[in-house]
């Protein structure tokens, strides 16, 4: 294992970009294979591997150089470390990065499943919003990343209360009621 950290490291000093693809692909790869197994409860012999496989050339390909080539661009817009700076590129990040992003990865994962254009815009029409509003969301109720009630977590152990998101629910935010619920402080 130290061995493969040490091989990863040395990939990432010498080639960021390929480092940052090929740890995408394994992650979106490795989350598609949690979401069959866990979630669909699909079974070895149920799991659907090409799936698996284009998630991960989704990964390889598009999210790992979008991404980091975006992070790059971020650092270069807004200089610095303080946590000033962190929430201006978390606000940049998630209000104009964001949107663009997943209309992108949507219509690149139509795309891959063999839709039509016309299906394809269908279906990014049906399903952005829900999307969009769910990468915004965290558990049962909706809570905003521009609800910076939460950034004090970050920092120490202050007094924090959950506020509703003030955009309207979406079905994707909204989980079973076996789903644990966030704490209620």
């Amino acid at each position: 294992m130290a061995g493969l950290w040490r091989g990863c490291g040395r990939l990432l000093a010498r080639s960021p970009g390929a480092a940052q693809a090929l740890t995408a692909g394994a992650l979106m790869g490795t989350g598609d294979v949690i979401a069959q197994q866990l979630v669909e409860q699909r079974g070895l012999r149920g799991h659907h591997g090409p799936r698996t496989l284009k998630m991960m050339a989704i990964g390889f390909c598009f999210v790992g150089p979008v991404v980091g080539g975006w992070y790059k661009i971020l650092d270069q817009l807004i200089l610095g470390t303080t946590k000033v700076v962190a929430v201006k590129k978390m606000v940049l990040d998630q209000g104009a990065f964001a949107p663009c992003f997943l209309g992108c990865f949507l219509a690149i994962t139509g795309a891959m499943n063999g839709l039509s254009v016309e299906e394809n815009w269908s279906k990014i029409q049906q399903d952005y919003m829900d999307a969009l509003l769910t990468n915004y969301c965290a558990g049962r109720r909706p809570v905003c990343c521009h609800c910076l009630e939460l950034l004090p977590l970050l920092e120490s152990k202050s007094d924090v209360r959950w506020k509703p998101c003030p955009l309207p629910a979406s079905p994707a935010c909204v989980l079973p009621d076996s789903a644990p619920s966030l704490p209620h402080l």
